[in-house]
């Protein structure tokens, strides 16, 4: 007989969720089209999914980096803007409510030839402890990304995203 209290060793297998840690890279390559016909350029892109359940988020910190064509003429060299990430994609140029519900909308400083700096954002603490219903599977992780009126013209502006998200949550089970 092992070391213990005899009935420890036959307690069934936990039937709770399982805590997730884990980095989510954006993949390479991985571009947002900026629409920039009515004021400030606005865009979104997916850089993962949640596995299916009821997702209790605990926290994420991303760290990403900007970067336009270098040639874009709709683009200014030194552009300022704002990213997020939520479980909804930004349909219009504002950032609020599930665009942010991950990562809240953070400045990106000006960019130096139309990249900006790798820039460090957190999910906030009313976000934490939320529940979101993903049982059926369709739960995104959506890039979201502002740029200032100021900074672009035009339409169609592509922008190339790279870096990390480290992300903490639990599924509680599924339906």
């Amino acid at each position: 007989m092992g070391k213990g209290y005899p009935r420890g060793h036959t307690r069934g297998a936990f039937v709770g969720g399982a805590s997730k840690s884990g980095l989510i890279q954006v993949p390479a390559g991985t571009t947002i089209t900026v629409d920039a016909s009515s004021g400030a350029g606005w865009g979104t892109v997916v850089m993962g999914d949640f596995p299916a359940g009821n997702i209790l988020f605990l926290g994420a910190v991303s760290y990403l980096q900007f970067s336009g064509t270098g040639s874009d003429a709709d683009l200014d060299a030194t552009w300022e803007g704002d990213y997020s990430i939520g479980t909804t994609p930004t349909a219009d140029n504002t950032l609020a409510t599930t665009e942010i519900d991950i990562v809240v909308s953070t400045a990106l400083a000006a960019a130096t030839a139309e990249v900006s700096p790798k820039t460090r954002a957190i999910s906030a603490n009313g976000d934490t402890g939320e529940i979101h219903d993903n049982t059926d599977g369709s739960l995104e992780l959506n890039v979201n990304l502002l740029i200032d009126d100021a900074n672009i013209a035009g339409v169609d502006s592509v922008i190339t995203v790279t870096g990390e998200l480290y992300i903490h949550y639990v599924v509680l089970g599924d339906d």
